[in-house]
């Protein structure tokens, strides 16, 4: 019998093929009370889960092929650096030792403590990182209750169908041509999606019933751009996804062979784009994409995952690794962008859970508020500035003082150093994230003391459709075609200009390809995507004249709510 199911598409294609589906294993975790001479015993089985997993995930690490992308590396890695951190046995040891409970409980009551904190967090990039959590500590329940860990079976050419995948898992699917997958949970920045798209595999996620509907051997088709995914399809069907799926393959090679253009528009206007990354190691996809620099380094990530904060050198060495790969090419580093959802610690002094995240205190408000942070961090990135070209932006600014205080912070800052015997360039641009709906009317006023804008639509949407983009009763309220939102996007670049300064656009607007014509009509120049996303904007570049460009936009803004390339509309 032929059905669908709808997901996420987490990463664009289509593929034709076997399902294997992955059977989900359930942990039965014990619970009961120790007596006194059992107590230390738990705490060396606790400590040797901890070391069998953290040795489990090297064998992993070990086993991934040259060719893997750089990003399954870079999450086993973070798997290892959550096992090493003492916050994560801390509190279980403490509840073995304090309150005498079993070690298999103890552990799994963090994992919920930190699930707890993690749902809560307002961003959706970070808040898909619970998955880490989950996964990490799954591990080391399985060595405690003595659950293998399950092992993925030969899977070449198939479509894998799965609760969830861990970036181990990965490693088996590169090396067994593994054509597509599908899970039950996950969003679109959870780790299957962001490996998926490294991968270049077509892939659904947030299915929900997946494994529970289908069984190993079902002819199945996945659509990574529509989301879905079609279980035993008739003859018809089957023949005009056949049809797609060449059509596809046939662009895939075309945009491989457009790689190294430049983006420049049909009637040869010159478009910058550049990337956003979160890790150094990210530089490498960067310049495979030949992109035009960096044009948001998540710097936060530095922070993550941690008990401690990383002091002045470990930052500065983070940071001019980025600029030393990038090699003359231009670095925004956004300045630290946590909050009262996304706390460092949930023991943080001064931090709380806010009743409303979303407008609490976070971005630039904390960290204003949090000297002993935020001076070591600016140190870091002004020195860092002496290698090459970078530029600082600033997060959730709201008013003039918030950016007149930065500013005058690191002309402090420069000073210091120099007095120190530090290099650092003293004439660093200080932009600002244009996310917040007051700021993006009154960007003329702004502009004046800026040096550069960028565009966070994610947000800049949210806030003025009063939307929660991660919220399922609501999303599809999400619109970015509103012409309110188009409004002020236009508003703020024409502010921009106006006064000399860059305006760039770094949310997830500016890696849709759908939306590149009108974002240029708007008088766009500078993009700012994930690397991955890099070519195809860079092909929606160069089929579209500004001529054109402006009069879709002309349109859009008189609320004709035009029907946009690849299927957008307001």
């Amino acid at each position: 019998m032929s059905f669908e199911l709808a997901g996420i598409g987490a990463s664009g294609g289509i593929a034709i093929g076997t399902a294997l589906v992955l059977e989900p294993t359930t942990l039965d975790i014990p619970e009961h009370i120790l007596l006194p001479e059992a107590v230390e015993p738990e705490v060396l089985r606790l400590r040797a889960a901890l070391s069998s997993a953290r040795d489990e995930l090297f064998s992993v690490r070990d086993a991934i092929p040259g060719d893997a992308p750089q990003d399954t590396r870079l999450f086993i890695d973070a798997h290892l650096l959550m096992l090493d951190d003492p916050a994560l046995r801390e509190r279980p040891l403490r509840s073995i030792r304090d309150e005498h409970r079993n070690a298999a409980w103890a552990i799994h009551l963090e994992r919920e403590r930190l699930l707890e904190i993690f749902d809560r967090m307002e961003d959706a990039y970070l808040r898909a990182k619970r998955e880490d959590i989950i996964q990490v500590i799954d591990r080391v329940l399985r060595h405690l209750i003595g659950v293998k860990t399950p092992v993925m079976q030969s899977a070449e050419g198939q479509i894998i169908i799965a609760e969830d995948l861990t970036p181990a898992d990965t490693v088996l699917m590169k090396k067994d041509k593994v054509l597509a997958w599908v899970t039950d949970f996950g969003a679109a920045n959870s780790h299957s999606a962001i490996l998926a798209r490294s991968l270049g595999l077509p892939a659904v996620v947030g299915t929900h019933s997946a494994t529970r509907l289908l069984r190993s051997g079902d002819v199945v088709i996945v659509d990574g751009d529509q989301g879905i995914l079609l279980v035993a399809p008739d003859a018809l069907i089957l023949q005009q996804y056949q049809v797609l799926q060449e059509q596809r393959q046939r662009r895939r090679r075309l945009l491989e062979e457009q790689r190294d253009l430049p983006a420049i528009s049909a009637d040869g206007v010159l478009i910058h784009l550049r990337a956003n990354i979160e890790l150094p190691d990210d530089t490498d996809m960067v310049r495979r994409m030949n992109a035009d620099g960096v044009g948001l380094y998540r710097s936060e990530f530095l922070f993550m995952n941690r008990p401690d904060i990383p002091d002045e050198e470990e930052q500065f060495h983070a940071f001019a690794r980025v600029v030393e790969q990038m090699d003359g090419a231009p670095v925004t580093i956004r300045s630290l962008d946590i909050g009262a959802d996304k706390g460092l610690r949930d023991d943080d002094a001064g931090l709380h859970a806010a009743l409303n995240p979303a407008l609490g205190l976070r971005g630039l408000r904390l960290c204003l508020r949090r000297p002993e942070w935020f001076r070591p961090h600016l140190r870091a990135i002004l020195r860092a500035s002496a290698l090459g070209p970078v530029r600082l932006m600033l997060p959730m600014l709201s008013s003039m003082g918030q950016l007149l205080q930065t500013r005058a912070l690191v002309s402090e800052l420069q000073a210091e150093l120099r007095a120190e015997g530090y290099n650092c360039d003293p004439d660093m641009p200080l932009g600002i994230m244009v996310e917040v709906p007051a700021v993006a009317m009154a960007a003329h006023y702004f502009a004046g003391q800026a040096d550069f804008f960028s565009i966070g639509t994610n947000d800049l949407i949210q806030y003025a459709l009063a939307v929660d983009r991660g919220d399922d009763d609501v999303n599809d309220l999400f619109d970015p075609l509103h012409a309110g939102v188009l409004a002020m996007i236009q508003h703020t670049i024409a502010a921009g200009h106006a006064r000399g300064i860059p305006v760039a656009m770094c949310g997830e607007m500016a890696a849709n390809p759908a939306f590149t014509a009108l974002l240029l009509g708007l008088g766009l120049r500078e993009f700012s995507m994930y690397s991955g996303a890099i070519p195809e904007v860079k092909e929606a570049i160069r089929q579209t004249t500004i001529v054109d460009a402006e009069a879709l936009a002309a349109r859009a803004l008189s609320g004709e709510m035009p029907v946009l390339p690849g299927g957008g509309h307001s």
